[in-house]
């Protein structure tokens, strides 16, 4: 569930950016008073996200604004579908119309290409995750959509978890250094994850107590290997290039967790319309 207020702190700022200085064509043309009907129709077909924080952003200009949703977030939509109704002050709607369809869109792509790639590694155990491939102030969002479309969330920032990557590793001389380190440090309710790149590498992050181990652009026959090599004693994630061409190959090679962070850094928008 989305969390309100902290949704409503983001798009406060959204609308800052959008509204600086007022809306100068909406405010010379629009008497204050006017009422107007609107509808949101799906202009493709695909998963809707972030129906209540388009109402979010209505209601930071009109918090008397009506609505009727005919969908929920997760629902799968066809182009031309009636999505919400909304009845309130003209000038607010017009305002508000933007940054309401573009945080919606965004969410309802993220969570279309999500529910995709989901749908197409469902015969097998892996669980699809996002990563930190995301547009600096719609983390929030882009994580929420993630979670509607189907998959997992993986941290949401650096304090969230632990996740030794290749440059740590380097800048700290090698795996054992590493883990070694982190394990002296860190509390006993934080698991580890650390990157690997190598069969060599693998064995070694299992040697030292790794708790997840992210296989990072591996082959298909090299991620098997990880897995039998691994036989349950870490959680296996495999990244890098991971797409709808390739991914039931990897939830085949019996991994744990696929990440993709093209769900949120390269997403195509869901085409969305919002008429008065």
């Amino acid at each position: 569930m989305m969390d309100r207020i902290i949704a409503q702190k983001l798009i406060d700022n959204y609308i800052l950016e959008d509204l600086t200085w007022g809306d100068i064509t909406t405010d010379l043309l629009i008497t204050k008073g006017a009422k107007a009907k609107g509808y949101l129709y799906a202009k493709a077909d695909g998963i809707i996200a972030g129906i209540d924080a388009f109402l979010m952003v209505f209601n930071a200009f009109d918090k008397d604004i009506e609505h009727v949703k005919y969908f929920k977030d997760g629902d799968a939509v066809k182009k031309g579908d009636l999505i919400l109704e909304t009845y309130g002050e003209l000038n607010s709607c017009l305002k508000a119309e933007r940054v309401a369809l573009n945080l919606m869109q965004r969410m309802s792509g993220i969570a279309t290409y999500v529910r995709m790639l989901k749908d197409i590694i469902s015969e097998t155990k892996a669980q699809l995750t996002d990563t930190r491939k995301t547009m600096p102030g719609l983390r929030y969002f882009d994580k929420y959509a993630v979670l509607v479309g189907g998959g997992i969330n993986h941290r949401y920032n650096l304090s969230d978890g632990i996740l030794i990557k290749d440059n740590h590793i380097k800048a700290v001389g090698g795996i054992k250094n590493a883990l070694t380190m982190i394990k002296n440090s860190v509390s006993h309710t934080k698991k580890i994850e650390i990157e690997v790149e190598t069969i060599h590498e693998l064995k070694e992050a299992l040697k030292y107590g790794a708790d997840i181990i992210m296989l990072d652009n591996m082959t298909i026959g090299m991620m098997k290997e990880a897995v039998e090599i691994t036989d349950g004693k870490a959680i296996l994630e495999a990244s890098g290039n991971i797409n709808e061409d390739n991914i039931l190959q990897v939830a085949k090679t019996g991994v744990d967790i696929i990440s993709v962070g093209a769900i949120t850094h390269s997403v195509k928008a869901l085409d969305i319309s919002y008429d008065l």
